[in-house]
């Protein structure tokens, strides 16, 4: 009996103690799956990370709920896109920042690294993630909100980002040199919006979208037969499709291109706006941008291992 008593004793205390652990855990939520990323690999053990945005979901067009509202008012720490990737919520952000510590990450960007945006003169695009070297100064911001809202923990803070910073300068080495690969002739990108800029900019590659920077701007019928006929005169062959968009406007394309007999081909699917499933390698950034410059380089000519840069993609090329 008393050996039954230690046992229930021992049990009640591990789970105390599990909570006690728990609840000193730093508290955040970060609204996409990069940033909520960044928050793991930074703050490793001593954070709890709620993710908002999940795998397939559009930030453009994504409202808080109520159990959202619930997670951020009860936070250590909330952070942010900006840059208008949130759009819908920048008002939200906007009155919660008045009594809640609230960080918007891209707002501390240097504007001169950054893009404009199609259809805003006073905003920029968002999709810094497409470029590695532009991510490492996001990355470098979670730091500094994480060590800022837990000053005690600041040195294992920048010791976890250096690692992480180290694997993403390699992810970086890596894009270029498979992206290389790819005929110059064949450095076409067209996807569903317009979200690869700082990634053409970054590897050399055209890059077009039938949407604009935003998936809230309409793609028309006046688009879809202009990138027809540039399909056709250019001899393009392949495109790409979007996890977080519609492939509706996409098949209207290689349909058109059909009809005057040229024959275009789905190069893959990307990953623009939202990261893999929770639980995968895709469902990372380091194999988020692994599986897009390999399924790129890949679909247009270029040579690449068969399953990436840490051979971990889920499928092979």
């Amino acid at each position: 009996m008393r050996f039954f008593r230690n046992v229930v004793l021992a049990g009640v205390l591990a789970i105390v103690s599990g909570a006690t652990v728990a609840q000193e855990r730093l508290s955040v939520v970060a609204t996409t799956g990069m940033i909520a990323d960044a928050v793991r690999e930074v703050g490793g053990d001593l954070v709890e990370v709620k993710g908002l945005m999940g795998a397939g979901v559009d930030p453009h067009a994504y409202r808080q709920t109520r159990s959202d509202i619930v997670a951020m008012t009860r936070a250590d720490l909330v952070l942010w896109h900006g840059l208008y990737l949130e759009a819908q919520m920048e008002g939200f952000f906007q009155d919660l920042s008045r009594n809640r510590n609230v960080v918007e990450l891209g707002a501390q960007i240097d504007a001169a690294v950054l893009r404009g945006h199609d259809d805003y003169d006073d905003k920029f695009d968002p999709h810094v993630w497409m470029d590695p070297d532009l991510w490492t100064l996001m990355v470098a911001q979670v730091e500094t909100a994480l060590s800022a809202t837990s000053p005690e923990h600041a040195a294992v803070f920048e010791a976890n980002a250096a690692a992480h910073l180290d694997d993403i300068k390699a992810l970086s080495t890596y894009a270029k040199t498979a992206l290389a690969t790819v005929p110059e002739s064949a450095r076409v990108l067209l996807s569903a919006h317009d979200a690869f800029g700082y990634f053409g900019e970054a590897y050399g590659f055209e890059v077009m979208g039938i949407q604009g920077i935003s998936t809230e701007s309409e793609a028309g019928l006046n688009r879809i037969s202009e990138l027809v006929d540039l399909l056709v005169a250019r001899d393009i062959r392949a495109v790409f499709v979007e996890t977080s968009v519609s492939d509706r406007a996409m098949r209207a394309l290689i349909e058109g291109a059909a009809a005057q007999g040229h024959e275009v081909k789905i190069g893959g699917e990307l990953f623009s706006d939202a990261m893999g499933a929770e639980g995968t390698y895709e469902g990372t950034y380091i194999g988020m941008i692994d599986h897009n410059a390999t399924v790129i380089a890949g679909a247009l000519g270029g040579e690449v291992p068969d399953r990436g840069l840490n051979g971990r993609l889920s499928a092979g090329f």
